[in-house]
Parts: structure tokens; sequence; C-alpha cells
């Protein structure tokens, strides 16, 4: 594993969500209500669309906001429609810093 720094670990919020681009990538950290941080692909697996610029995570769920596919912000499968997931990325938080690992 390859980890590299994300962010301070103070601009990350129980039941919100981040977007990053890092490497070229988008990626989104959800941290869902009374659960871990999680980082995700930053891309809808219905058609690609950038979920760092269109979705909404309400601390339980996150919305795709072009097509309305629905995902559970604490391991990324599929809601609606159901048999989907998002693609995740290990994350470590280590001396108040975030790290992810993208390989």
């Amino acid at each position: 594993m390859a980890f590299q720094t994300l962010c301070k670990q103070r601009y990350l919020a129980e039941g919100e969500s981040v977007p990053f681009t890092l490497d070229g990538r988008e990626v989104i950290v959800l941290w869902p209500d009374g659960g871990q941080p999680r980082a995700f692909e930053g891309l809808c697996p219905h058609e690609g669309q950038s979920l760092v610029n269109n979705s909404d995570f309400n601390g339980r769920i996150l919305v795709c906001t072009v097509h309305g596919w629905v995902f559970n912000g604490r391991d990324g499968k599929g809601l609606s429609p159901t048999g989907c997931q998002l693609e995740e990325f290990p994350l470590r938080i280590a001396g108040g810093m975030v790290e992810i690992d993208l390989d």
C-alpha cells in the first residue's frame, strides 16, 4: 500500500462529505452519522458523472443528483438501484492527517 496525505483531520466532520481531486482522480470522503470516514471514487458508476460536483449527502445516503442513483454512505453499496457499488479506497487517520491509498 502507498498511502499519501489527503488533508488534515480537522477538515472532516461527522455527517458531511468532502470532495477532493488527487493525482487527477476525483475522490469523495463521506463521514456517515455514527460511523467512520470512508473514501470513494468520485464518479457515479452509472455514467461516470462526477459525484464531487453532482451529489448530495445527508449523513446516511449519497445521491447522485444527475440521475438520482442512491448509495449507502457507510459502504458505498447501491440502494437505488441495487447491485451497484462505489469503488472504495483505503483510508486512515494518523497523526492528525487523513491518508488515502489510491493504488
